[in-house]
């Protein structure tokens, strides 16, 4: 009997991609994880645009910090089954939610954009230049309901491969112990 191939994906928001180098760093075992899954959607060797229907397992790396990573993680919600909040940003919000101290999207954009401006200090202000901001960075579970968190900054490849073997054998990992929940 040939068991369908898991549709897997991987999604990154508002972060440093640290979380995804870190799944780089299960070096050979991706090898044994390609076997056995279909990537259907990742910032890594891809060049997906739209994010599919039907994905069994998506990790998402990173906070909600503008509209393009809202409207993103809505439809990745809608489209998948387990949905992984991957490292500290997607868990917490993190590093990127220090600009809430700021006070919301419009001082950010000034501190960065006039206050810190070398040469010639100015807004964006051509549409696509900078997705809008959302007020305040978000957590990915106070958007869209999340089924696994993996906290880590970023989790270590040990960490990601023991959450990804049990769901490749239709199994829930266990995420309890210092190995598997620590922050940092």
């Amino acid at each position: 009997m040939i068991m369908a191939k898991i549709r897997f994906a991987t999604v990154w928001l508002a972060g440093c991609s640290g979380c995804h180098m870190s799944f780089l760093d299960l070096d050979e075992w991706l090898l044994e994880l390609a076997q056995q899954v279909d990537i259907v959607y990742s910032p890594i060797g891809s060049d997906i645009k739209n994010y599919p229907d039907n994905v069994d397992a998506c990790l998402v790396e990173g906070g909600i910090a503008n509209e393009d990573n809202l409207e993103l993680i809505l439809e990745v919600r809608a489209k998948t089954k387990l949905l992984i909040s991957f490292g500290d940003c997607a868990v917490t919000a993190n590093i990127p939610a220090m600009r809430n101290m700021l006070g919301g999207a419009e001082p950010v954009l000034k501190r960065a954009y006039l206050e810190l401006g070398d040469v010639t200090p100015q807004l964006p202000d051509e549409p696509g230049i900078v997705p809008p901001l959302l007020e305040q960075v978000r957590p990915v579970h106070e958007v869209v309901p999340i089924d696994l968190f993996m906290p880590g900054c970023p989790p270590s490849a040990d960490r990601i491969r023991a959450t990804l073997e049990p769901l490749l054998r239709g199994e829930m990992p266990e995420m309890v112990g210092r190995e598997m929940i620590k922050f940092g």
